[in-house]
C-alpha cells in the first residue's frame, strides 16, 4: 500500500512513493505535519519525537503549517470590521486536526483544512485550506489552495516552517539571500552576512525575495535548495541551538501584514489562490 497507518516510532500515516520509495511521514491530527521526509537515503527533516510526545508542547521539526498568518500580530489581535478576534504567532493551522487522502495518481498526499466555529472565533472568515504534498525525483513539491468561502473579502498569510538536519551549525552555508535582512530579534535592519555569521548563536530573520536560497552542509556536502514561487517568495532563517537544524522558510508576507497592508493577500469571496514552492536535494 502507498499510504498506510502506523504506530512505530509514534502515531503517523506513512507514504511511500510507488516508484521512487521516497517516503513521508504525516500527523494529520496535530497540524497536517509532515514530520518526516526520506529521499533516497537521507532524512532531510529534523524532527524532535521525545518534545512530539508531549502534547503541551509546540512540536519542534518537520513542516509546520503558517495560517492565516506569520509570525504575529500587535497584541495577538486582529481587527475586523470594528471587532478584534485574538490571533495567536503564526495562526491556528499548526495546531488543529486536518484531513489526510491520498492523490488520485498516486504521487503524494492532500492535506486539508476546513473553518470551524473555533477558527471563526479567532478569524471571522468561512475557508479551506488543500496542501498537496509530493515527493518528485530528489525534490519535494508542495501546492496550497485557500478558498474564501465566506461573504467577505478575506485576508491572510501563509508560510511553511520547515527544520531541516544539518551536521553542524558552526559548518553550515546560506547562499542566495538578499543582502539586507529584517532581523526579528529585534525588529530592526540587518547585513544578512552578519545574522548568518550568527547560526551557531541562534537567529531569525527575514529576507525580502532575492531567487533561490540554498543551504549546504559543509560537513556532509549535503545541499538543499528552497525555490520559490511569487508570492510565497519571501524567505526566513531560524535556528534554535543546540538543535542541529535550519529553519528555511518561504511566507507570502512578513509578520504583522494584515495589519500594515504590507504583501496582504486577499481573496474575493467565492475565489481561491494556490501559493507553491520546491524543496531540492542534493
Amino acid at each position: 500500500m502507498t499510504l498506510t497507518q502506523q504506530t512505530a516510532p509514534y502515531a503517523h500515516w506513512e507514504y511511500v512513493h510507488p516508484e521512487t520509495g521516497d517516503r513521508l511521514r504525516i500527523i494529520p491530527e496535530r497540524g497536517g505535519i509532515v514530520s518526516e521526509w526520506r529521499c533516497g537515503e537521507r532524512e532531510v527533516l529534523y524532527f524532535d519525537q521525545e518534545r512530539y510526545a508531549d502534547p503541551a508542547k509546540s512540536i519542534r521539526g518537520g513542516i509546520p503549517v503558517l495560517f492565516p498568518i506569520c509570525g504575529n500580530l500587535p497584541g495577538d489581535l486582529l481587527q475586523v470590521n470594528g471587532v478584534d478576534h485574538t490571533l495567536k504567532q503564526h495562526g491556528f493551522a499548526r495546531n488543529l486536526p486536518w484531513q489526510l487522502q491520498l492523490l488520485d495518481d498516486q504521487s503524494g498526499v492532500r492535506l486539508s483544512l476546513s473553518s470551524t466555529d473555533d477558527t471563526l472565533a479567532a478569524y471571522p472568515f468561512a475557508f479551506v485550506v488543500e496542501m498537496e504534498v509530493r515527493p518528485v525525483a530528489m525534490a519535494l513539491e508542495i501546492s496550497t489552495t485557500i478558498h474564501n468561502r465566506s461573504d467577505q473579502p478575506m485576508p491572510f498569510s501563509f508560510g511553511l516552517h520547515p527544520y531541516f538536519n544539518v551536521s553542524d551549525l558552526a559548518q553550515t552555508r546560506l547562499t542566495g539571500l538578499a543582502e539586507r535582512c529584517l532581523n526579528h530579534l529585534e525588529m530592526a535592519d540587518a547585513a544578512t552576512d552578519e545574522q548568518l555569521s550568527r547560526l551557531p548563536e541562534g537567529v531569525d530573520f527575514l529576507c525580502r525575495p532575492a531567487g533561490d536560497v540554498t543551504l549546504i552542509d559543509d560537513v556532509t556536502g549535503a545541499q538543499l535548495q528552497l525555490q520559490h514561487q511569487e508570492p510565497m517568495d519571501l524567505t526566513v532563517v531560524w535556528t534554535e541551538p543546540p538543535r542541529k537544524m535550519v529553519c528555511l522558510e518561504p511566507w507570502t508576507g512578513p509578520r504583522q501584514s494584515l495589519v500594515s497592508g504590507d504583501r496582504k493577500l486577499v481573496l474575493e469571496p467565492g475565489t481561491q489562490q494556490t501559493v507553491a514552492c520546491r524543496y531540492a536535494v542534493s
